[in-house]
């Protein structure tokens, strides 16, 4: 597994878009719409292979015939991390190993975008949402190859979590991706390091 992206939830999509550029001092660029899930998105990249997406539920969108992911069906307050992605070439695989409510293989499309993810049936991730949600990618395309390069790197993305001891036990593979950090804290929290133009900047 690798970390693939992590996305910044909001109320409405142009208050999620609004929390991160206010924070790291660069423009979104755009994303799209995700019909099975009734949600939309804008992105940005920080550097190959890795992006941060900015996401809510899509207003003009029907109502999915299944939770939303991210459990953006019960978001509410400001815009904030809610949740990371772990990219895998072997989905099911790891879903063996993976603690109990990941979920299961749903394929997806946007565009030219094709990829599976695990999406919990009650849409909300084990320990809070501190477990990533997992993905394959199909095919070689991958959002962060097309987005321009806006000068941000990530530094470290860092989960916290009051149990986040039980959350390593259960899912030995995290504590091994490169820039994340799994930590306690006394609630769950997900912040972000990002090297920017400006300078470092700290998006939570």
């Amino acid at each position: 597994m690798t970390l693939d992206h992590f996305a910044v939830a909001g109320e409405t999509l142009r208050a999620a878009v609004a929390h991160v550029e206010a924070a790291l001092g660069v423009e979104l660029q755009p994303g799209g719409v995700h019909v099975e899930m009734g949600t939309h998105n804008r992105l940005l990249s920080l550097g190959p292979g890795l992006y941060l997406e900015a996401i809510a539920v899509n207003p003009e969108a029907a109502h999915p015939a299944r939770p939303r992911w991210f459990d953006l069906d019960r978001f509410a307050g400001p815009p904030r991390i809610t949740n990371w992605i772990a990219r895998t070439d072997d989905l099911a695989g790891v879903l063996e190993t993976a603690p109990e409510g990941m979920g299961v293989p749903v394929s997806f499309t946007r565009g030219a975008y094709h990829w599976q993810m695990a999406v919990p049936g009650s849409g909300r991730l084990p320990f809070d949402g501190a477990a990533p949600a997992l993905i394959q990618w199909e095919g070689a395309l991958h959002p962060a190859d097309k987005l321009p390069d806006a000068g941000c790197r990530l530094r470290r993305l860092r989960i916290a979590h009051p149990e986040a001891g039980a959350l390593l036990a259960a899912f030995p593979a995290l504590a091994g991706l490169a820039l994340v950090e799994l930590a306690y804290g006394p609630e769950v929290r997900i912040e972000a390091e990002i090297h920017t133009p400006s300078g470092l900047r700290v998006l939570a």
